[in-house]
């Protein structure tokens, strides 16, 4: 039972991490049909550019853990605007269907080389700001920085909800995100939150990066396959749902640590994807979406 537990725990840590990369894709497909299939490079680059920060590379160190998070999250919005201008606007523009699918594949494929030629290919430690001795809770041994990761995803979730239901500028998105052409009669600058929400987006995986790198190991390949599977969380969850990606990210995380231990290391990925398949055969717009009625 300890080690059921330890496991739980282990899953609920990374399940945030994918929950919190598919809130990304939830704000950019929301305010614009978009989505960013280079999330996870913007978690890599975020957790790269922490470990320039606060690690001994690049005459390092330059700042402790907590103050070097305000820096990175910057970073990842300046990095998401980027995207938006170069790789989303242009297609939006010319109202091109899979232009911005390619593009931002594109940037994400550059993004990678970039990393890979400033940083190398090897995998890097990256410091812990927290204690490696594991505390136990109901007798499994449970990491300080997993609860570091668990209670920053759901601060970091809980702040952009605040954001949206009390600010003007939250809800300029919240109107973008109901209703596009209806925000911009409105007086609503939509492009503007179109790239707010890129902005917003890739600086939520920036965070996530340097939540989760002090538990791995951080490199140039760390990202990609965190995005795709936290792609897989925003689709089982459902694209517009806050509550789906949390469940879905637990779902596939707890999945992916129990299956990993009592079966094989080789199979871990397969019942969160068996999911996807059963999710979209039977519930398209996912476990907590909403279908949408397309009017012709």
């Amino acid at each position: 039972m300890e080690i059921f537990l330890q496991l739980v725990f282990s899953g609920v840590a990374l399940g945030m991490i994918y929950a919190v990369i598919a809130f990304g894709y939830q704000l950019t497909f929301a305010t614009s049909g978009t989505l960013n299939f280079g999330q996870g490079e913007a978690l890599m680059l975020g957790a790269l550019v922490g470990l320039s920060l606060v690690g001994n590379i690049h005459g390092g160190p330059y700042l402790n853990y907590w103050l070097m998070i305000p820096v990175v999250i910057v970073f990842g919005a300046m990095q998401g605007v980027f995207v938006e201008w170069i790789g989303v606007r242009p297609a939006i523009k010319i109202k091109s269907e899979f232009g911005w699918i390619m593009s931002t594949i594109a940037l994400a494929i550059i993004f990678k080389n970039v990393a890979e030629n400033i940083w190398g290919k090897d995998d890097l430690p990256f410091p812990s700001p927290l204690p490696a001795a594991p505390f136990q809770i109901l007798g499994a041994n449970v990491q300080p920085m997993q609860v570091v990761v668990v209670l920053g995803a759901l601060a970091m979730m809980l702040a952009v909800e605040v954001f949206n239901r009390k600010s003007i500028y939250g809800k300029a998105v919240v109107a973008t995100s109901n209703d596009r052409d209806a925000a911009g009669l409105m007086g609503i600058n939509t492009s503007m939150v179109i790239t707010f929400s890129y902005a917003l987006s890739s600086a939520t995986a920036a965070l996530a990066g340097v939540l989760v790198a002090p538990l791995t190991l951080t490199g140039a390949t760390m990202g990609t396959a965190l995005g795709l599977k936290a792609f897989a969380v925003a689709i089982i969850g459902g694209l517009t749902s806050g509550l789906g990606v949390i469940v879905g990210g637990l779902i596939l995380g707890i999945a992916e640590t129990t299956t990993g231990f009592y079966i094989s290391t080789g199979y871990k990925e397969v019942p969160g994807l068996v999911l996807l398949l059963l999710v979209l055969a039977i519930k398209p717009a996912g476990l907590f979406g909403k279908a949408t009625i397309k009017k012709v």
